[in-house]
């Protein structure tokens, strides 16, 4: 692998659980403030209370949001983990990290906000739904790539 150090899939996991954590927090603090509109908590929230049969109240919501965000976000760690291994390159390679970064934008907006119900780009959850994902996504993998450097 080149560049420094080879990493473990629990290095990159972990890296990406931080980066879903100020994820998750800009998202809680844009949402009260009245800057982000389609709150990924609340999304991810009622989706899965949704698939389970369970009304909620905002408490609840919000707590399977953090579960069902920070396991997501694991998940796409190891997805990092896995396609810099199969690139054989270093998990901090910018260019793969920003296309990285920049795929899993796309996927929100034309997988995942349709499939919990907020349409195509999220235009249900808020107009501004896929200018929101895209600082939350930058975010993301600067905040990936800043913890990355832990290890």
């Amino acid at each position: 692998m080149e560049g420094g150090t080879a990493m473990t899939v629990i290095d990159v996991i972990s890296a990406a659980v931080i980066a879903g954590i100020a994820m998750a927090v800009l998202t809680v603090i844009g949402y009260q403030t009245g800057m982000i509109k389609a709150n990924l908590l609340i999304i991810d929230g009622k989706f899965a209370l949704n698939l389970a049969g369970i009304r909620a109240r905002p408490p609840l919501i919000y707590a399977a949001g953090i579960i069902i965000h920070l396991a997501t976000s694991a998940v796409f760690g190891a997805g990092y983990y896995i396609i810099t291994r199969l690139l054989n390159v270093h998990p901090l390679n910018v260019v793969v990290l920003t296309a990285y970064a920049f795929f899993l934008w796309l996927a929100m907006l034309f997988v995942a906000l349709p499939v919990a119900g907020q349409g195509l780009m999220g235009r249900n959850a808020a107009a501004s739904a896929w200018c929101e994902q895209l600082l939350l996504h930058a975010v993301f993998g600067v905040v990936l790539w800043a913890a990355l450097t832990l290890f």
